[in-house]
């Protein structure tokens, strides 16, 4: 524990002051108890039932005291909070690999029931947004605080061809950052023939992870076919403070797909998508199954709407002061007809 004005804690040195005027007035009382009270009031006076009553409210008092002092100086602590302002973007591959049935009924359809349940579980204030990518990334529901909106975008993908999971990224930190001027196209090196692309200068860097409200949740089984370098949006994502989740669905072994007279294994390639998650300081996840997968969102839930950070608990040692002076006068009140 900190504090914003540590000079403040120099009235604490009244407490010892305070507590030798109480004494002293206890000594004052004492000798007027033996001149004018009658033996059984004096004998009362001097068990240890009254001992502890006369010095337990003053005591109370004291403490509630302290803590109001301690208030004053303005005390900060390291706490976990949840985040007022949470916005999530869910980037969901709909390529055409996202058909293969190694997670049953298939990756599509399961991985729309977890998000389902992700959503669903999330606090009320916590805004969602949805992001698809194949060959091309879209927004397909701005943030919203409406589940209803949220998961009625879910339920309408469609598997296209092309994983461009770069663009998905892309797409998600336009979503949170819509003045900052990121373009999809402008990301990576011109091919041949092309002219040479304009980029709007990038906005200074942060640390990563250090954009508290807002993250990004990318699903996927991370074999990129197209668009922007993967890592270079990764990069970008870090250098804006925002944390990237990764969510692989699959297997290593994959699935051979056949669509339209053409055929292909699509595994799940684990060591990009770690790669993403270790650029940006968020985490990787694997999910094999819908149940695991199910439970990865649950976990991501959990992780994503809370953070710690140093705040001021100055009200919490004003309440706690305010509440044990106010119960040290009714117990004085209550044995001795008087405060304190």
């Amino acid at each position: 524990m900190s504090f914003l004005w540590p000079e403040a804690l120099a009235l604490l040195a009244l407490l010892p002051l305070l507590v030798v005027l109480y004494l002293r007035l206890m000594r004052r009382r004492s000798r007027e108890a033996v001149r004018y009270a009658d033996l059984n009031v004096l004998r009362d006076a001097r068990s240890s039932g009254g001992t502890l009553r006369r010095h337990l409210p003053p005591l109370l008092f004291l403490i509630g005291l302290a803590a109001m002092l301690l208030a004053v100086a303005r005390p900060t602590a390291v706490v976990t909070l949840p985040s007022q302002e949470q916005s999530l973007i869910l980037a969901m591959d709909v390529s055409g690999s996202m058909r293969a049935t190694d997670v049953e009924p298939d990756r599509l359809r399961a991985a729309q029931a977890a998000a389902r349940a992700f959503v669903e579980e999330l606090p009320r204030g916590a805004r969602v947004g949805v992001v698809s990518f194949a060959a091309t990334a879209a927004l397909v529901q701005q943030p919203t605080a409406k589940r209803d909106e949220v998961l009625a975008a879910i339920d309408r993908f469609q598997l296209q061809r092309g994983t461009a999971i770069g663009s998905g990224i892309l797409v998600a930190l336009a979503t949170i950052f819509p003045d900052a001027g990121i373009e999809v196209g402008t990301l990576g090196e011109p091919a041949p023939g092309e002219p040479p692309r304009e980029r709007k200068p990038a906005p200074p860097p942060v640390p990563p992870g250090s954009h508290l409200s807002a993250a990004i949740v990318v699903l996927t089984d991370g074999q990129r076919t197209t668009g922007p370098d993967t890592m270079e949006a990764a990069r970008m994502a870090a250098n804006m403070g925002v944390r990237v989740y990764t969510v692989g669905i699959g297997t290593a072994e994959g699935e051979v797909i056949g669509f339209e007279g053409w055929s292909m294994r699509v595994r799940l390639d684990e060591g990009a998508l770690k790669a993403i998650a270790r650029e940006t300081r968020g985490e990787y996840f694997q999910a094999g199954t819908a149940d695991e997968l199910e439970q990865v969102y649950r976990t991501l839930g959990s992780r994503l709407v809370m953070h710690r950070e140093e705040t001021e608990v100055s009200a919490l040692f004003a309440a706690a002061g305010a509440g044990l002076a106010l119960l040290a006068a009714l117990l004085s009140l209550w044995w001795f007809n008087r405060i304190l």
